[in-house]
């Protein structure tokens, strides 16, 4: 179970991601969020979101 709730992350968040495409190297994307895709407070693969880029992941860290 991923320990990231929703209610850490808002827009302009800086994240890094694992786009769907890359689950079986899990290469780990950073942008910053523009929408959070997943309603619920936790997932057990990590909170869906889209970047700013527009591309679409679950968040694996936050970035201080």
């Amino acid at each position: 179970m991923s320990k990231i709730k929703r209610k850490d992350i808002h827009p302009e968040t800086r994240v890094k991601i694992v786009k769907k495409e890359d689950q079986r190297t899990s290469k780990l994307t950073e942008g910053y969020v523009k929408d959070i895709l997943t309603r619920s407070d936790r997932h057990p693969h990590g909170i869906k979101v889209r970047l700013t880029s527009g591309e679409i992941g679950r968040v694996k860290e936050v970035v201080k």
